[in-house]
């Protein structure tokens, strides 16, 4: 193992594995480095050094490499609020009930789109009617109603009446 030409290979290929793993890992530059002074390496190798030598640059060259892309990687890896992205952007937002909604079927309008809804809660929420996105599953908008739907509601108790005035039973003489 201590042949020149075997250590060129493996540099060379530590280098293309390091390279696979850092976009396995979305580039978040972890193996970057590590990439980067392999190929360090193999060059030296290349040049004809000694395998200790190669070694010593492999790591002083990854570790220098490290540090001088670490500023990036923060930088690129900043996620930020991920809940305005995509469909999930609407979760929060008021949409007015189009079709009535009835578990999984019926339909909404949220600003200028029309999207499918469906409400987890045993009612029917009916045209007109706000409702508020909970949340998306698939190409369905999850809803609760904000205004009560008039026909799932309790219906009213009625008002105690007065009590009735009491007539007088006039008397009769004996």
């Amino acid at each position: 193992m201590s042949s020149p030409d075997t250590w060129r290979v493996i540099w060379v290929v530590a280098a293309g594995a390091f390279l696979v793993g850092e976009m396995a890992h979305r580039l978040r530059l972890w193996f970057l480095p590590a990439a980067v002074g392999a190929v360090a390496a193999a060059v030296a190798a290349f040049a004809g050094l000694a395998v200790w030598a190669e070694w010593l640059i492999f790591l002083a060259v990854s570790t220098v490499a490290l540090f001088a892309l670490r500023p990036l990687a923060h930088r690129l890896s900043w996620d930020g609020p991920t809940e305005s992205i995509g469909s999930a952007r609407w979760v929060g937002r008021q949409a007015t009930v189009e079709v009535p909604v009835r578990g999984e079927s019926g339909w909404v309008r949220l600003g200028t789109e029309r999207w499918r809804a469906e409400c987890t809660l045993d009612l029917t929420i009916p045209a007109g009617a706000r409702v508020l996105v909970t949340g998306v599953d698939g190409a369905h908008l999850v809803v609760l109603p904000l205004d009560l739907p008039v026909s799932d509601s309790p219906a009213p108790l009625p008002a105690p009446s007065p009590p009735a005035p009491q007539q007088e039973v006039p008397e009769q003489g004996v």
